[in-house]
């Protein structure tokens, strides 16, 4: 007699096998104590490093919400459609973005999303309206569990959303590639900090927002402090070594006569902040910067 289907032993997963390996004595209690056993488990060979490393993505997006990982308002890329597209076309092809929100006149008057190959077609018919071709916008709210929007961008097929506050002001902007880094690492991701910037760029008297990479060594030859690189080399790690653990967006520290704002980080690490000189030292520096209205997109 021929074996039904239901005979044959199921393949098991990666997981089960995972599972067996690391709990066949009994489950962890806390997720504390399962993420201790995946270190026992890499520590022998069961699990390589960059699966390791995606299983802690994993939990870790759980956790986080929408501004946790959005692009900060200031540094979004947008166009203003109410501008002669000449003078946003230019912008465009520099970016290199494939996706752009599109604003009439204001930041919070989102009325659509542009596909940069759209723009094709006006280079081919100059009567071409962009307006009518732009692509519905998605908002979704600051707390927006971000395990739930990667299943809403997976089902939907869309790639980006606009992230809006309690008052329905636009805040940032978030990506598909934003939440898929916190569990496979690093993506070349379109919106991600321009590394060919400068690290530390002057937004109004005595602030500036400066990226976690910048080595101590510049940092201080810029302000004139002297924070010491014995145990860390940048910004990011001077900031993270203080707080005990990787910077969570909005989080704040005060340092040698500065504030730090995180206002850019991945579950591993954090990339942008806003450093902004305290009241009583504010003063040294207020010739270093030229006067314009601050808009780094942050909450204080």
């Amino acid at each position: 007699m021929s074996e039904t289907p239901s005979q044959h032993p199921k393949e098991r997963s990666f997981f089960e096998k995972l599972s067996d390996k690391l709990f066949h004595e009994h489950l962890p209690e806390t997720k504390e104590e399962f993420i201790e056993r995946l270190h026992l488990a890499h520590g022998k060979k069961i699990l390589n490093e960059d699966a390791l490393h995606m299983i802690e993505g994993v939990l870790q997006v759980a956790e986080l919400r929408a501004d946790d990982l959005m692009v900060p308002r200031a540094d979004m890329k947008v166009i203003d459609i109410s501008e002669d597209p000449t003078s946003w076309i230019k912008q465009v092809i520099n970016a290199g973005h494939s996706r752009y929100p599109v604003v009439d006149g204001d930041r919070d008057n989102v009325v659509g999303i542009l596909l940069a190959k759209d723009l094709l077609r006006l280079f081919l018919d100059p009567q071409y309206q962009v307006r009518d071709h732009l692509r519905a916008p998605v908002f979704v709210p600051e707390s927006k569990p971000v395990d739930i929007l990667l299943k809403e961008f997976r089902l939907k097929r869309n790639h980006l959303a606009l992230v809006i506050d309690e008052f329905g002001s636009v805040s940032g902007l978030i990506t598909i590639e934003d939440v898929l880094e916190e569990i496979v690492g690093e993506i070349d991701d379109e919106f991600d900090v321009d590394e060919s910037s400068e690290n530390i760029v002057p937004l109004s008297p005595g602030k500036w927002r400066v990226k976690a990479s910048t080595h101590i060594e510049d940092f201080n030859s810029f302000f004139g402090t002297d924070f010491s690189d014995d145990h860390y080399e940048t910004v990011g790690g001077l900031v993270s070594d203080e707080l005990e653990h990787v910077p969570h967006v909005g989080e704040v520290v005060a340092l040698g006569g500065f504030k730090f704002k995180v206002t850019k980080a991945l579950a591993r690490r954090v990339q942008m902040l806003l450093v902004e000189k305290l009241e009583e030292d504010k003063k040294e520096h207020s010739s270093d910067v030229p006067s314009k209205p601050l808009e780094d997109g942050t909450k204080n």
